[in-house]
């Protein structure tokens, strides 16, 4: 099972290393307007299912949307010190 930490740490890593074919390397090519987008719908994917899909359905969006604003983090060079001295 992967912690938000450790998931922050695969995805800097490959981006790091360039991976061919990750998903991860491609967004961050895509660029802010396109990861932004796809956190707008995660977003919404988020909210909808723990409206009307229940428990399990909420949980795999919402670990999206955490995938996804990981992405956008590194697209902005924010580590994780630099948001958890806003919580």
């Amino acid at each position: 099972m992967k912690s938000f930490e450790n998931l922050f740490t695969e995805l800097s890593e490959k981006a790091a290393r360039g991976d061919e074919g990750s998903r991860t390397v491609k967004a961050l090519a895509a660029g802010k307007h396109t990861i932004g987008k796809k956190l707008v719908e995660e977003a919404a994917e988020v909210w909808m299912a723990s409206e009307y899909e229940g428990e399990e359905k909420t949980a795999e969006e919402i670990s999206q949307l955490i995938y996804h604003i990981q992405v956008m983090m590194l697209a902005c060079d924010l580590t994780l010190e630099n948001i958890y001295k806003y919580l």
